[in-house]
């Protein structure tokens, strides 16, 4: 209904109490002036000025629009100020939502990054596993889905998704570190049909199921944890063994726990998922370039 140009000159009307005055306070010709306020009058449909003589007082209308012009104003400029902060990053909020080994490799990187150049630009953590990552980005819970996919799974990403690859993680094998293989650099997965089991999350459980049936043996599964420390702290006391992402080998922290690649390689895609129009929203375009610039140093490394 209102345009902010006719706002302003029309308030700069009324505190110089004449066209005239508003012309010389705004750098405009005095037909400028006027001509915005026949806009503004007919915008409104109501004269907003009488004239009595060379004074020039405001309708009944023209005092209620006075009365919230100033704070059209400035509501106008805070927010202005506010989209220009977004806009040159020196503000703005993202959601991110990782998976557990993303969330202690990939993420406390970027985030570093960040916070060293964009210090104003506020990212707030959440942890889920994919698919259920992927659904919280759908419901506009996160703006970021940090998740992963197998190969030989099939999994179906909904279309309104955009993916943006990130690297692909090779799969390992926690061993205990006295564990007649561990001085393997890399071991195979069928000559491990007599072992007991740690599994993981439900994708992961999926996948190494389907590895393993693949090779033609069922596993003995006999703990099922998505703690990578409960993992690794099993596993160092000789109770099973795990099939596990590579990042997790950069957060090892039992000495007694060896991490040993399988031969053949079996890898998962890491990948960021976002709502194609977040694309353009410049907070989020930031933090996946930053996730882009850790996850191409991990894997030049």
């Amino acid at each position: 209904m209102f345009d902010s140009r006719h706002i302003r000159t029309f308030h700069e009307v009324v505190r110089a109490g004449s066209y005239s005055g508003a012309a010389r306070a705004l750098g405009y010709t005095q037909p400028a002036i006027t001509q915005q306020m026949k806009a503004l009058e007919r915008s409104v449909g109501t004269p907003l000025f009488i004239r009595s003589g060379r004074r020039m007082r405001l309708t009944e209308a023209g005092e209620a629009l006075s009365r919230h012009a100033g704070a059209i104003l400035d509501t106008m400029a805070t927010a202005e100020r506010q989209m220009s902060s977004l806009t040159s990053l020196r503000a703005g909020r993202v959601r991110l939502c990782a998976f557990p080994s993303a969330g202690a490799t990939l993420v406390p990187e970027a985030l570093a990054r960040l916070a060293a150049d964009h210090p104003g630009v506020r990212v707030e953590l959440q942890e889920s596993e994919p698919p259920d990552s992927l659904g919280r980005v759908m419901r506009g819970e996160c703006d970021i889905a940090l998740a992963f996919t197998y190969p030989g799974l099939h999994e179906q990403v909904p279309e309104e998704l955009v993916e943006i690859p990130l690297l692909e993680d090779q799969l390992t094998v926690l061993l205990p570190a006295r564990h007649p293989m561990a001085w393997r650099r890399a071991v195979r997965l069928g000559e491990l049909t007599g072992e007991r089991w740690i599994a993981g999350c439900l994708r992961c459980r999926t996948n190494f199921l389907h590895e393993c049936a693949e090779l033609g043996f069922a596993p003995d599964i006999v703990f099922t944890t998505d703690d990578i420390l409960v993992v690794q702290s099993l596993v160092a006391k000789g109770l099973g063994i795990a099939m596990m992402p590579g990042l997790v080998l950069s957060f090892l922290v039992h000495e007694k726990v060896a991490g040993r690649a399988l031969d053949p390689a079996s890898r998962r895609q890491v990948s960021a998922y976002v709502l194609r129009e977040h694309l353009d929203i410049p907070a989020t375009a930031l933090v996946l370039d930053e996730l882009r610039a850790v996850a191409a140093n991990r894997v030049g490394c």
